[in-house]
């Protein structure tokens, strides 16, 4: 038989819960003011962050499976890393332009 061990308690759960209201509103303010290249780069970054923390979760600790609750995060990491490293070559594009503009 498997025994199951609860290994989260009260602290854990808060920590991953300011780590998440932080990260929505680092991507918030990105979206409010995308762009501010400082801040694309870190709302990226939490994007890559996300992506590791639930992939470490199923695949290294195993304290998660690949349900629907593991997935429905995974998907959006990986979609908007892409989506922002598509939007990455727009905003280096514009950011040149302007430069080229003031000279």
């Amino acid at each position: 038989t498997h025994t199951l061990l609860f290994t989260v308690n009260g602290l854990q759960a808060r920590t991953f819960g300011i780590w998440t209201l932080l990260s929505s509103v680092i991507r918030c303010l990105c979206a409010i003011d995308i762009r501010n290249t400082t801040l694309y780069y870190i709302t990226l970054f939490t994007f890559f962050m996300a992506l590791v923390h639930f992939l470490s979760e199923v695949f290294i600790y195993h304290t998660a499976a690949l349900t629907i609750g593991v997935m429905a995060p995974l998907m959006v990491a990986s979609f908007s890393i892409l989506g922002m490293l598509i939007g990455l070559q727009y905003l280096e594009v514009e950011a040149l332009s302007e430069n080229k503009k003031k000279n």
